[in-house]
């Protein structure tokens, strides 16, 4: 009897939150929207490249208000949106504009899992756009700026017994403000695409020590079967110590130590190359120890391949894949959903698109003025496919304007506008080097 009244109550559970909510609007889906489970979206692990085995997703439904800027916090809001669908989406279930001249507003409680005491608490934003702010238990933790790079904050301090509240607001001028846009426009038409405000990928939480590993960043050497690992790691002390473990198939091949803060160099014998028809990925194992004790262990991976440029015979530069001439052969790739906009209904989704442009005959993607979740950088190092890595440039600044010259006469960018692009390009760059996928940097389109 005790059995069935649990079923019957997540049951109840399950109906109740459907009831919450569903595709807005009458326009295309595709055939994964239907299988969205509210209760569990995007569930998989947000960060493969560095990969801890304790988490909790907060993605699914939250309260959600629209409010002209400078409003302070509502105390009610409009209605359920799912995370981590923009607000303009269908499969947000709200689908509606913001514009500049108002804020989105999102709150949802959690609880911190008991097992976790004792650990800092690390609130993870994979991307939201444009201007975020955060405020846990009505106190304000942390500002960012930036439409598609992770962010995060150790929120432990503001942490009370029990349940949380997290509140996050959000500005976004689309092609309104300075910022990069890319395809997003207030009023789409022709090539230029729905606005994006507000989360558009997973909102995670992770427990960690105080002394913990942040980055795990490997560049290869084809020519010397060397691979260099550095471990970024935080709060660390001159006298702890990073330990990296290479292996293939589940054997170790490689292995190196070092103080934190010290590059490590490990040779990798007989090293099977990375390559859109052989995708070879080697396991990582990295430890941070602290006074003889590992403290801190994380999953990653990483490749053996090279990329670079020579002179043939007759002086033209060709590509070169592994010291041998590549031709790069691929579409852009604008990563833009019917009915989640920037956010693909599910991870099958996001690897799919791949799958296909492989089918199609590619070896390459240019990611085109836009960045995607980490898990996309990951099924393109699994499945085998270059990556040529835009910068999604644009702002209200007209187009002839971001060429350095206009009928003879020099053009600049705004300060602001300069000031944006030089912070959200360094981030982007600063983010995938470790993907294998990514061999080429493409700062500007066409202008």
């Amino acid at each position: 009897m005790k059995k069935i009244a649990v079923i019957v109550g997540a049951l109840f559970l399950t109906f109740n939150v459907l009831g919450q909510w569903s595709p807005a609007g009458d326009k295309i889906k595709t055939d994964w929207a239907t299988k969205i489970d509210p209760n569990n979206v995007l569930p998989e692990y947000p960060r493969p490249i560095l990969e801890r085995s304790d988490w909790k997703n907060l993605n699914g439904l939250w309260d959600y208000a629209i409010l002209p800027v400078g409003q302070a916090e509502p105390g009610s809001f409009d209605g359920k949106i799912l995370v981590p669908f923009a607000v303009e989406s269908s499969l947000s279930g709200v689908q509606k504009e913001v514009g500049e001249k108002n804020e989105l507003w999102y709150r949802r409680t959690f609880t911190v899992p008991s097992n976790w005491k004792g650990k800092n608490i690390i609130l993870h934003f994979g991307a939201v756009d444009w201007k975020t702010e955060v405020f846990v238990n009505d106190i304000k933790i942390g500002t960012h700026t930036g439409g598609y790079t992770p962010f995060s904050f150790d929120i432990t301090p503001f942490l009370k017994p029990g349940e949380q509240k997290l509140v996050v607001k959000v500005w976004d001028g689309t092609d309104r403000g300075f910022q990069p846009r890319g395809k997003q426009v207030s009023r789409p038409n022709s090539i230029w695409y729905t606005a994006v405000t507000g989360i558009w990928q997973t909102v995670w939480l992770e427990p960690v020590n105080e002394k913990h590993i942040v980055a795990v960043k490997s560049v290869s050497d084809i020519d010397s079967d060397r691979m260099s690992v550095n471990i970024c790691t935080k709060n660390t002390q001159i006298s702890d110590i990073v330990e990296v473990k290479v292996l293939d198939a589940g054997k170790i091949i490689a292995t190196a130590k070092a103080i934190t803060g010290q590059k490590l160099d490990l040779n990798i014998p007989n090293a099977k190359l990375w390559s859109p028809e052989s995708p070879f990925l080697y396991e990582m194992e990295v430890n941070l120890f602290s006074n003889g004790k590992i403290i801190d262990k994380v999953k990653s991976y990483c490749a053996m391949r090279k990329i670079s440029t020579k002179r043939d015979e007759n002086g033209i530069v060709r590509l070169q894949l592994n010291n041998k001439d590549y031709v790069q052969f691929g579409p852009l790739d604008q990563g833009w959903w019917p009915d989640g906009l920037y956010t693909a209904p599910s991870d099958e989704a996001l690897a799919y698109d791949i799958i296909k442009t492989k089918d199609f005959g590619f070896n390459m993607i240019r990611k085109h003025v836009k960045v995607e979740p980490a898990r996309w950088y990951t099924h393109c190092d699994r499945l085998g496919i270059l990556v040529w890595q835009d910068m999604p440039n644009g702002d209200r600044t007209p187009l002839w304007q971001n060429r350095h010259y206009f009928n003879g006469t020099e053009l600049k960018r705004s300060q602001e506008s300069e000031a944006n692009y030089r912070k959200e390009w360094k981030e982007i760059i600063d983010l995938v080097p470790p993907n294998p996928c990514v061999v080429v940097w493409v700062p500007f389109n066409e202008a």
